[in-house]
């Protein structure tokens, strides 16, 4: 005689049927590489080691229904919250970013594209005659606007003609009394120094967060103005060392007109899909909400969520955020020191002073100990970004509802030539606090779309490369 079927019971059956169904989502093609991450919003500002918008979106449409709620407690670009909102989901997004939390709610906040565009024409203008009449004034203005450290900071890192620009456009856009449209044209000026390629600044490799000034400067029509005793006969070479200047305001004038535009189809509701135009589900869109919070303490009740889609900085500050959002924040009002400070609790930050360790599971441990051996003070980092990771599970365990899903999208590093191990770690670690692991899928990153710090080629002995060729989607469930 055959052993008697015991039938599960609801909790069972409900744990079983999620877990085959990440399973299943988390077997299929996660790559989109032929696929457009253009539409709507999602391209209004530049942001490193973002995400495709169809990999939250997959996972939206097949795990929750309209109306419920996406959390992802470190937002980034708002990639989630954006497809949340599109797809009539409730979207929720944190940050501790001041650039990610600005993106954000620009992404979702819904404008009038004419008074948009009359008030973009007003700060162009304004800014323009400030420029050819105004010159002295402005002079004086940049002089009182920053403290002396920020000062050699933006000395370092803009032309003075640049500077000069700049602040004629920030003196309009913080006039603008409306803080939601004062924050649409925050973002464009922002986007035309921090970009994926150009940029006014003197930066280059900016986008990739790992900036060096150019040795070579190029004016507008064509005139090497500093540096030409580092050219040679190499055209790659020229190319990795020389900056062309750009005008501040003819960049942003393109901006605003492109980002006006992704307003006016967003208006008409028409998403563009590739070459196609297809018009979303007719579902109500629920005002997105997003709050300035630490993963590590997340300030919701628990059990009130329906869907976590996020993405962790990568260990070890190999992709370091401020780095890079600095040098349009010091714009805003921020100065290089309260952002210097500011930078330091950011999750996978190499200061290991004053940071709480957490006991870790064994196989993370020895991780830990493996390139503590080697390097103590990378070992240490490492044992930061996983106390860290394991505070902010613990969060996302306790926020979630039972019989929910949370979709952790990471990458991996290699320290010392040790592998971190980072999808198998964060795993246990998920494990050892009451998730259910239903899957780990791998996606190989687009190398010529994804902001990433690291060359076309892959190059062993790079410490930046060895991290950069493919990520890990971890599909855990609360049981």
């Amino acid at each position: 005689m055959s052993a008697p079927q015991l039938k599960l019971s609801e909790s069972e059956q409900i744990q079983k049927d999620i877990s085959q169904e990440l399973s299943y989502l988390l077997s299929q093609d996660l790559d989109f590489h032929n696929q457009s991450g253009s539409y709507s919003f999602h391209n209004f500002h530049s942001f490193p080691a973002k995400f495709p918008p169809q990999l939250p979106r997959k996972f939206i449409e097949s795990l929750t229904i309209p109306g419920e709620i996406v959390l992802d407690p470190m937002m980034g670009s708002g990639t989630t919250v954006l497809e949340a909102y599109l797809l009539g989901r409730y979207g929720i997004g944190c940050d501790i970013d001041p650039l990610a939390l600005l993106l954000t709610k620009t992404k979702i906040t819904p404008l009038n594209s004419k008074e948009v565009s009359q008030i973009g024409n007003d700060i162009l203008k304004r800014a323009k005659y400030s420029i050819d009449c105004n010159k002295k004034r402005l002079e004086q203005l940049l002089h009182e606007r920053f403290d002396e450290k920020t000062h050699k900071f933006v000395d370092y890192w803009f032309a003075h003609e640049t500077q000069l620009d700049l602040l004629s456009l920030i003196i309009e856009i913080e006039r603008i009394e409306n803080e939601d449209i004062k924050a649409f044209f925050q973002l464009a000026f922002s986007s035309i120094i921090i970009t994926k390629s150009g940029g006014v600044s003197l930066s280059l490799d900016l986008a990739h967060t790992r900036p060096h000034r150019a040795k070579v400067l190029i004016d507008p029509s064509g005139e090497v103005i500093l540096g030409s005793e580092y050219l040679n006969n190499s055209s790659r070479h020229n190319d990795l060392i020389t900056k062309r200047l750009r005008s501040p305001i003819k960049d942003i004038e393109k901006r605003i007109q492109h980002n006006i535009q992704k307003l006016n189809e967003e208006n008409s509701r028409q998403i563009h899909l590739d070459s196609n135009i297809l018009k979303e589900q007719d579902i109500p869109k629920i005002k997105p909400n997003i709050f300035f919070n630490d993963v590590q303490k997340l300030s919701f009740p628990d059990n009130s969520v329906d869907l976590i889609v996020t993405s962790p900085p990568y260990s070890h500050n190999a992709i370091d955020y401020m780095r890079a959002h600095k040098f349009s924040l010091v714009w805003f009002g921020y100065s290089i020191e309260s952002l210097s400070l500011k930078r330091k609790d950011y999750i996978g930050g190499e200061s290991t002073t004053n940071i709480a360790f957490e006991s870790l599971p064994p196989a993370t441990s020895l991780v830990v100990d493996n390139i503590t051996t080697t390097d103590k003070t990378k070992g240490r980092s490492l044992h930061r970004y996983y106390s860290e990771m394991k505070r902010a599970l613990i969060e996302m365990f306790r926020v979630l509802k039972s019989g929910k899903a949370a979709i952790i999208v990471v990458g991996n590093s290699i320290i010392r030539n040790h592998d971190t191990r980072i999808p198998e770690c964060l795993s246990e670690m998920g494990e050892s606090i009451g998730f259910q692991l239903a899957k780990i899928a791998a996606r190989t990153l687009d190398r010529n779309r994804r902001m990433l710090p690291a060359g076309s080629n892959i190059d062993r002995n790079s410490q930046i490369q060895q991290r950069m060729h493919k990520e890990y989607v971890i599909g855990l469930f609360k049981p």
